[in-house]
């Protein structure tokens, strides 16, 4: 099982905050959704879950060795990545 831990800030936090110090107390402040909101997290984790897939689906390097076809290669992998993601995601319609 796996638990959930609370984050605790270090000891000099009042005196002498560091980034996850102050990140902590935004979180308790705010809410997690709003810390979300100001940090870019979201954006973040988005651009690590394309990165993932990039790796998995095209590798985690490119195979060709010069380097005009190195840029043919990753244009092709982005165009590939960009299809699988427009193909997820979901379409909005309005309802009159």
């Amino acid at each position: 099982m796996i638990r959930a831990t609370t984050p605790v800030e270090s000891p000099q936090s009042a005196f002498n905050p560091t980034v996850r110090d102050r990140h902590i107390a935004e979180i308790e402040n705010k809410g997690r959704m709003a810390w979300q909101k100001s940090t870019g997290y979201n954006q973040r984790s988005r651009v690590e879950t394309q990165m993932g897939r990039w790796k998995t689906v095209i590798g985690p390097k490119l195979k060709a060795r010069n380097f005009d076809n190195q840029k043919t290669e990753a244009k092709i992998g982005v165009h590939v990545l960009n299809r699988m993601t427009e193909l997820g995601r979901p379409e909005f319609r309005r309802v009159v």
